[in-house]
């Protein structure tokens, strides 16, 4: 399994998963970089994604919807703040309802994504940070550790395959 290490701090109200790969740092990036890499690995396998709208730069938006086991669609988006290829990219990120207009009862995480070539492969540091220690403890008993450990999973098949 490519997750490593997985820490939570309330006090910082941050959420940090790493992660090891078996591939360079540019393979690594384009899975985030690709729409139709990234809806294979964002999400758990339960929950696939579709990636409606993809434009990874500072700026920019990408739009997607999750689809659960019964049919049920669960929307989101990324609000591109920094992009650094292929070492980082920084974004928002939101619940939202299936049009992509956010959803203000829910968290917003600041997100940091970073890849860094080491030997044998990639480390992917995820850190998300959230407004509010009540922020982070809502979406860990919404499951997000076990959703995002089981979707960075998912990376290593589609590098494999």
């Amino acid at each position: 399994m490519p997750v490593t290490d997985v820490q939570q701090d309330l006090e910082n109200r941050t959420l940090t998963i790493i992660a090891d790969f078996a591939a360079p740092v540019e393979r690594v990036w384009q899975v985030y970089a690709d729409p139709r890499q990234l809806e294979k690995i964002w999400g758990p396998p339960e929950c696939p994604a579709t990636v409606v709208d993809h434009d990874l730069r500072p700026g920019g938006r990408v739009t997607y919807f999750m689809t659960g086991p019964d049919g049920d669609k669960f929307a989101g988006y990324w609000q591109v703040t920094a992009v650094d290829e292929p070492n980082s990219f920084a974004f928002d990120d939101g619940f939202a309802d299936l049009d992509f207009n956010p959803n203000p009862d829910l968290p917003v995480s600041k997100n940091v994504f970073t890849f860094t070539g080491r030997a044998g492969g990639t480390r992917s540091t995820f850190v998300s940070t959230y407004e509010s220690a009540e922020a982070l403890q809502k979406v860990l008993d919404m499951g997000v550790i076990e959703g995002a450990s089981s979707a960075i999973n998912q990376i290593d098949g589609l590098l494999a395959g």
